[in-house]
């Protein structure tokens, strides 16, 4: 089965070798298009590996299940916070753990209920979803969501990577 792997940023994949890997860049229009990119190349499965800050008692190397849109907010014409208007639900995927994605580095708990936060998750499993294709998402828990979020995450980058890699490498994605 042909994998994709689709990572944000350079230093969240560095050292990688011997995977199909789209550097997406931060957001989830810039995670639609790589997905969409490994979609068009034939790929059957796509894994996602980050970081992402904690709002609950998650620290590690973590696999998400559940993917909402802290961004959409349609409440004003009726809609539930992260329901886009005129589809069902809000979540993709099940609970367990949730992450929230945004195109904003969050230093404080967002309204829509998730465990973690980070920027592209969600597009991506909205991507796989709509065109059937197997996902899976890795988050390294680089900071809390707080006003030190920053300095943080720059400090935990690499360590996210090397335990990735040994999950990678060792066949247990």
């Amino acid at each position: 089965m042909k994998t994709s792997l689709i990572i944000a940023l350079p230093e969240e994949s560095e050292g990688i070798k011997g995977h199909s890997v789209y550097i997406s860049g931060c957001g989830k229009v810039n995670a639609t298009i790589a997905t969409m990119e490994a979609l068009s190349s034939g790929v059957k499965k796509i894994i996602n590996f980050g970081t992402a800050g904690a709002i609950s008692n998650v620290t590690g190397l973590v696999e998400v299940t559940g993917y909402v849109d802290r961004d959409m907010d349609v409440r004003a014409l009726g809609f539930k916070l992260g329901q886009t208007p005129f589809e069902e639900g809000i979540m993709i995927g099940r609970k367990g753990l949730v992450v929230g994605s945004g195109d904003s580095f969050a230093v404080e708990k967002p309204e829509i209920e998730c465990d973690i936060v980070d920027m592209e998750a969600y597009a991506i499993a909205r991507v796989c979803k709509k065109y059937d294709v197997e996902f899976k998402c890795f988050k390294y828990i680089s900071d809390n969501v707080d006003e030190n979020s920053a300095d943080d995450w720059n400090e935990n980058v690499r360590k996210g990577n090397q335990l990735f890699q040994e999950l990678l490498y060792e066949g247990k994605i």
